[in-house]
């Protein structure tokens, strides 16, 4: 839906839930933006319309015809377009604040927000900083890749989508097409599971990995989870032991990028004004997400897997930008979309 005709529909509920008593068309249309400047064809097709979508996702709008009034009128009525009053157990409070936590660094911290204000409001306790959970778990979003948004949406609108890969072998880049059963993290890297329609069979692509946009390849509602899917177990690693720690020499601009130079075991003059920091590692895409984001403050100069990983990460959100994609978002911890074999068989790595 356009911005404007979701301001339309918004500047009409408002309308309709302030008037006192019920308004004709015409004065619809002279007190809400976005019909004024229609003809009365258009003005009638588009009032029409949105008094249906509006009545399709719940809002009462009722007609009233008045016997000494040629045209009918409208309104909304403020009881019956209210919801009861919401009451919370505290479980149930703890958890909408453990919610907006997740999401307060994702493309869903406005909504979040907006919810937690309301339930205060209405005297409910769900205090996202500590409350009834005394601040003892720590939940945050902290995903750089750019196709995790477009993925998120595509599990919850059960849509088939399509992306350019590099595949773990090599540096060569292929087009998936991917029906998604849902998005999992797992030590700190995103994973999308689901039906590969090319190989016909289940998969695990790695977020990192997806060098271009995501985009469409079906309609929504299209795409069926299987029954006693478990994604967790798809995305594991099929051995779980420890990761080998390494160093990472990474050049920086002198005064910038503090982050990488608190976590740095040690620093040198590099000449030019840069300074080179030696920084441990376990798992280069995770590392090449941390420094990607200081931009051209940052670079790493090796090892050659950890360099490569920031040029092609770097690489994919040039792609992104350049297709008009939209901007980065993300969700928590071990947060799940979707739903495999609860035993993961039958599932392939293209991690």
């Amino acid at each position: 839906m356009s911005r404007r005709k979701t301001e339309r529909l918004l500047n009409l509920v408002i309308c309709l839930l302030a008037t006192r008593r019920p308004l004709s068309a015409e004065q619809i249309r002279q007190a809400v933006p976005g019909y004024d400047s229609a003809n009365d064809e258009a003005f009638q097709r588009m009032f029409e319309r949105d008094k249906n979508e509006l009545r399709e996702i719940g809002i009462p709008i009722e007609v009233h015809k008045d016997p000494w009034e040629e045209d009918p009128g409208y309104r909304i009525v403020r009881q019956a377009y209210e919801l009861p009053e919401i009451t919370l157990e505290p479980d149930e409070a703890a958890v909408v604040g453990l919610a907006a936590r997740v999401w307060q660094r994702a493309s869903l911290a406005e909504a979040a927000s907006g919810a937690l204000l309301k339930l205060r409001a209405g005297g409910v306790d769900a205090d996202e900083t500590g409350g009834l959970l005394g601040g003892a778990l720590e939940l945050r979003v902290d995903t750089q890749d750019p196709a995790f948004p477009a993925l998120w949406e595509a599990v919850r609108d059960r849509r088939p989508v399509r992306f350019p890969y590099r595949v773990a072998a090599g540096e060569s880049v292929l087009t998936r097409t991917v029906e998604p059963w849902g998005v999992v993290s797992r030590r700190g890297r995103w994973y999308v599971v689901g039906h590969d329609r090319d190989r016909d069979a289940p998969r695990v692509f790695r977020l990192s990995r997806i060098t271009g946009p995501v985009v469409a390849a079906g309609r929504p509602g299209t795409v069926t989870v299987p029954e006693g899917v478990d994604i967790r177990a798809m995305a594991a690693p099929r051995e779980d032991g420890p990761l080998t720690e390494r160093t990472a020499a990474v050049r920086v601009r002198e005064g910038t990028c503090q982050g990488l130079r608190q976590a740095a075991k040690a620093v040198r003059p590099a000449g030019g004004g840069w300074d080179e920091l030696e920084i441990a590692f376990t798992d280069p895409e995770r590392l090449a997400g941390w420094v990607a984001g200081f931009a051209a403050d940052a670079e790493v100069l090796g090892p050659p897997d950890a360099r490569e990983a920031v040029i092609c990460r770097l690489k994919g959100v040039l792609a992104w930008d350049a297709d008009g994609a939209r901007e980065d978002g993300g969700t928590a911890g071990e947060a799940v979309r979707g739903a495999a074999p609860a035993d993961g068989r039958g599932a392939v790595n293209d991690r």
